[in-house]
């Protein structure tokens, strides 16, 4: 396999100025975009600076909202931190930035559709994070975490619990039964698909989520359940 070719002058300007950081080493950027399955041997830089991106983006956030939510208790945070280094969170930066227009992948990785996609993506966010970190330090990396994170972090859904699990635990407590999730349909390319997927709980009327992955389509339907049945306040109320 040849060696993936390097982002052109214009992407690389377009990716920095949406980051809002130019790298010193701008073979770094070159790194942080390419997906394993483009280079011609696994164990490369892909996945080692996904490693160290992770841990950044962790630490960053986690000392993020140890700041912001004095009064929170050690579990919240938990809840809080774990929603916003999730894949989906992750998946959703990446859209934002509009990083699948720069991502190089091999041609197997292009043919995945719903939760794969959605992991490379999210991988490709945290790729970018370690580059940020390698280049010039914590404190350019945090810059570029609070950028694209702290208005998700101070929003009203970041402080619950995953839906689907919200959901099993208040529909085991109240009807003793497990909520059934069926895909509905699924539309759209395989490099952007849409699932429509369906939620049943006992006796209640289903509820339809949509999205780009079966398991986060999975996720809007077990929230739209929570908020119409009251468990959760709708987003964008007042408690």
């Amino acid at each position: 396999m040849k060696p993936p070719k390097a982002l052109s002058a214009d992407e690389r300007d377009k990716v920095q100025t949406t980051i809002g950081y130019v790298f010193v080493d701008q073979e770094r950027l070159d790194k942080a975009l390419t997906h394993s399955s483009a280079r011609p041997a696994k164990g490369g830089d892909y996945e080692r600076l996904e490693f160290l991106g992770d841990r950044v983006l962790g630490l960053c956030v986690a000392e993020h909202l140890f700041k912001e939510f004095r009064a929170a208790t050690e579990g919240e945070l938990s809840v809080r931190l774990n929603q916003l280094v999730s894949a989906e969170t992750c998946a959703a930066v990446a859209d934002e930035i509009e990083l699948h227009r720069f991502i190089r992948t091999g041609a197997d990785v292009k043919k995945l559709t719903g939760k794969n996609m959605l992991n490379v993506r999210a991988d490709v966010v945290e790729s970018l994070i370690a580059a940020i970190y390698l280049d010039a330090g914590l404190e350019a990396a945090r810059t570029f975490v609070l950028r694209f994170w702290a208005e998700r972090a101070a929003g009203e859904d970041a402080g619950r619990r995953d839906a689907k699990t919200e959901l099993q635990e208040w529909a085991h407590a109240k009807f003793a039964a497990t909520p059934v999730y069926r895909i509905a349909d699924r539309s759209g390319p395989d490099h952007d698909p849409r699932f429509t997927v369906t939620v049943e709980v006992g006796n209640l009327a289903p509820e339809t989520g949509v999205d780009r992955s079966k398991r986060a389509a999975e996720q809007v339907a077990a929230t739209r359940l929570l908020e119409r049945e009251g468990v959760w306040v709708k987003s964008g109320t007042s408690h």
